[in-house]
């Protein structure tokens, strides 16, 4: 897998406009966003699929489940922060979410 680099002023520039209901996680070069769902069963439906979208845009995130909450986190290690895969993946979950889960902006 070739090196991926870190977003560069104007990608990140476009961070807020491109992806609004991501915010930027203190102390770290890493966006993450919060969804609720309906119940359990829900919220794991939703990770199943988002496992899925992330193999196929071989990057993994790092994630948190209780009951109905999901909160995601994604950086790219091989980058030390974050980089257009970021950007991609979270593209991905939020096409995914608008038609199953009430996303939260922290």
């Amino acid at each position: 897998m070739p090196m991926v680099a870190k977003l560069d002023a104007a990608g990140r520039a476009a961070l807020a406009q491109d992806l609004p209901d991501w915010s930027l996680v203190a102390g770290r070069d890493a966006i993450t966003r919060s969804f609720r769902f309906a119940d359990f069963n829900a919220a794991w439906g939703f990770m199943t699929r988002v496992a899925l979208l992330a193999e196929k845009h071989d990057h993994h995130p790092e994630w948190f489940n209780v009951w109905n909450r999901v909160e995601i986190t994604l950086s790219t290690h091989d980058a030390g922060g974050l980089s257009v895969r970021d950007v991609a993946l979270a593209k991905a979950i939020d096409g995914l979410s608008g038609a199953e889960g009430k996303g939260e902006a922290r």
